[in-house]
């Protein structure tokens, strides 16, 4: 089934009370490891020219950030994004009318490490009026990379904190806003507490160790997604988990549309691959 977006952002969701902000905001503890810091993150360009500035911002506005730094590399996957050990993929494509506009996902070993991320914005959506435009692009691309360093939303209410982790639309009659477009004090300091601690060892490198299960997978759709752990109480949002066991897995989280409000089993897919 297909499923037509009002607001659809695919993100590292920790469910909350949808009228309160974060007081904090970082996500169930995960995080690169690394031995020092500032560290920097190899951030896969695979985009087009109709992102390509919006890519560019968001790894500007990202290594503003004290304790990471990202520095863009020559992608090398596909449009299904494959991820590659120890970096960030972003790519775009025209991935479908399957509800949603804009994807990460994160790879964990050892229960809270991030080893690999991939960010994806759809444009079987981008290319229509209602999200072909600047603010909303800049707003999706900051976001979804932000979710790979582990960072939550800071309000998931509609409101405008004046961060690209919030839930304001940059479309319709604000589509001419420029507010939540970049990350703002509150996620720069979310980021320094995330990784005020170090690790023995690090995943911030092309060596990081993973399953062999866990590398090529694609992630287009829920039947890739794993199974659903976690839903909203109105149903607008899901988690979802691939678990290998021994601390691997690989997570997923949903915005659903209107629409989008599917029983469990036809938004899950298969059941995990190691149960």
């Amino acid at each position: 089934m297909s499923w037509t977006p009002r607001r659809v952002i695919l993100a590292l969701l920790v469910i909350a009370s949808p009228s309160m902000a974060l007081a904090n905001h970082s996500w169930g503890g995960y995080h690169w490891a690394r031995t020092s810091n500032p560290f920097t993150l190899k951030t896969g360009d695979n985009v087009d020219s109709n992102w390509q500035s919006y890519f560019d911002a968001a790894l500007s506005d990202w290594t503003s950030s004290s304790v990471l730094n990202l520095t863009a590399v020559t992608g090398t996957s596909n449009k299904h994004c494959s991820a590659v050990a120890g970096t960030i993929q972003v790519c775009n494509g025209r991935y479908g009318n399957n509800g949603w506009l804009g994807l990460a996902s994160i790879s964990i070993t050892g229960g809270t490490h991030i080893t690999q991320g991939t960010v994806k914005v759809n444009d079987t959506y981008f290319d229509t009026a209602t999200y072909n435009n600047p603010n909303e692009r800049r707003h999706v691309m900051c976001q979804e990379i932000g979710h790979t360093f582990g960072l939550d939303h800071q309000s998931t209410d509609g409101s405008s904190q004046d961060t690209c982790m919030d839930y304001f639309s940059n479309t319709g009659a604000n589509a001419g806003s420029t507010l939540s477009t970049r990350p703002n004090a509150h996620d720069y300091d979310e980021l320094v507490t995330i990784y005020t601690h170090l690790d023995s060892s690090t995943t911030v490198k092309s060596a990081a160790v993973m399953p062999p299960a866990m590398e090529d997978l694609v992630l287009d759709g829920p039947g890739q997604w794993g199974r659903e752990i976690e839903r909203s109480e109105d149903g607008s949002t899901s988690t979802f988990e691939l678990d290998f066991g021994h601390g691997n897995k690989i997570l997923t989280f949903v915005n659903w549309a209107d629409g989008g409000q599917a029983d469990v089993e036809d938004r899950s897919g298969p059941r995990d691959p190691a149960k």
